[in-house]
């Protein structure tokens, strides 16, 4: 495969970075002057709305059904305010919009072709199923690290207690929520057609199917190897459409950050400061352990690791989507010395079952609103719901604002208001950049870690200077 110029490649973190920056300053000038009427609204609805909760909880017979007018006329008017603010940024939204559309274009097809021929170098079935079970160890382990280090964090921190928000109405509906059942998780996870999950980029079925092919691709011998040469030979074109892509990646990422930052304003960390900073602490945290895990096992390499995927961890944070960094982490992965048949095995079963930074989140989030609500959950109750969590999240990966969906679930469950989500959309995509670098962080060190388990890992190629 021919490779983009090592003199470009090494300047796109660079380039990422300066539109990182430049997306935050023009982000801050568009609240500021562009959007500054709607914001202003907004400001004054929500006064008026918050008003007209209060004063329908003191309202006789004969003034309730005059509030509920005002407030059903107010909630409508935010949604007309949202929705002009959202057409004034629409052409910095598009920017990162397009870029992610183009890597789930690239996502399917690189996962279908990498992985059959890396399950049909493997050989067997009993090479499949070894290292899908030691795959699966790391991912169930690393998990439960997550979900129990945001629990404890959260009962340390107790930011729902200190906080003290003004709290959403609890009939209020937030996010539409999945519910849980075997027979979902089943159908999410066995495809019915292969076309129709790469359509849908359901990674975990694409997965299953490439392990079935390539499997029997392995098993029916010599006229096997023209299928492996086939789709070795499109993982490596597919590969070079992604240079192509990841050219466009600062224009995303400044497109992304300016929507951002116009819609949010530079106001809500300071609104959000404590939760945000007690937050990315966890993430700080986890990363320490999971880096930590990864130099018991791989030794000191795991920190050139780190470096390596420095470039794909920052288009992560600033795209908020793990996914986009797919294509890079992958070719990092192998620069650094994992197998390509170790790579393109437990890459794409981390991104259905070890998503580390959105676990944390999930028992942070759930556990913050029962605490702004002022709910008391026993012990016993927090490692219930941290096991429910465990379970759901592997269920529905794919779907855009997953945490939230499991997390409305979850609420559901465990009788705590799910309008409380309502109290973290503003600040979510900022949580979610942080999430998503995570769950990059946590992929690489899970295929490093296997692939020494396997006798897999070989000296890494020198980077290109």
């Amino acid at each position: 495969m021919a490779e983009i110029k090592p003199a470009k490649k090494n300047r796109l973190a660079f380039y990422i970075i300066v539109a990182l920056v430049a997306g935050i300053a023009l982000g801050f000038t568009l609240n500021k002057i562009y959007i500054d009427e709607e914001n202003t609204k907004l400001v004054q609805i929500e006064l008026k709305l918050e008003a007209a909760k209060h004063a329908l909880q003191a309202a006789d017979s004969n003034s309730v059904s005059r509030l509920t007018a005002e407030k059903e006329s107010l909630t409508k008017a935010r949604s007309e305010v949202l929705q002009a603010r959202e057409k004034k940024i629409e052409p910095f939204s598009l920017l990162p919009d397009v870029f992610l559309r183009l890597i789930k274009m690239i996502v399917a097809p690189l996962v279908l072709c990498t992985l059959i021929v890396g399950v049909a170098k493997l050989g067997d079935i009993t090479a499949v199923g070894r290292i899908g079970g030691k795959t699966l160890l790391w991912f169930v382990s690393a998990s439960l690290l997550s979900l129990l280090l945001g629990l404890i964090l959260v009962n340390i921190f107790e930011p729902g207690v200190a906080m003290k928000l003004p709290l959403p109405d609890a009939d209020e509906s937030v996010v539409t929520r999945t519910g849980f059942s075997l027979r979902d998780f089943l159908y999410h996870t066995f495809p019915s057609s292969v076309v129709d999950a790469m359509a849908k980029n359901e990674i975990l079925q694409i997965v299953v199917f490439a392990v079935f092919f390539g499997i029997a691709t392995a098993a029916i011998g010599e006229q096997g190897k023209i299928i492996i040469t086939f789709f070795d030979a499109a993982g490596h074109v597919i590969l070079k459409v992604t240079n192509y892509v990841m050219n466009f990646a600062p224009l995303a990422v400044f497109g992304a950050m300016s929507a951002v930052i116009a819609k949010q304003g530079l106001s809500v960390l300071k609104t959000y400061s404590l939760f945000l900073t007690e937050f990315y602490f966890g993430l700080a945290l986890l990363w320490f352990f999971l880096i930590f895990a990864g130099l018991l096992i791989i030794g000191k390499r795991v920190l050139s690791l780190i470096k390596r995927i420095k470039e794909p961890v920052l288009l992560a944070f600033s795209t908020s989507s793990s996914e986009a960094a797919f294509p890079k982490t992958m070719e990092e992965l192998e620069k650094f010395g994992c197998k390509d048949k170790i790579v393109s095995f437990v890459l794409p079963l981390g991104y259905s079952f070890n998503l580390d930074g959105s676990m944390m989140y999930m028992t942070f989030a759930s556990l913050f609103i029962a605490q702004s609500y002022g709910i008391h959950l026993p012990m016993g109750t927090q490692l219930s719901m941290l096991l429910v969590l465990m379970v759901t999240s592997k269920g529905i990966a794919g779907v855009p604002r997953a945490s939230l969906v499991v997390i409305a679930g979850t609420l559901a469950t465990f009788n705590i208001p799910e309008a409380g989500l309502a109290l973290l959309l503003g600040i979510d995509p900022l949580l979610d950049m942080g999430r998503s670098a995570t769950n990059v962080i946590g992929n690489s060190i899970a295929t490093a870690v296997v692939s020494k388990w396997e006798n897999a890992l070989e000296p890494e190629t020198p980077p290109t200077t």
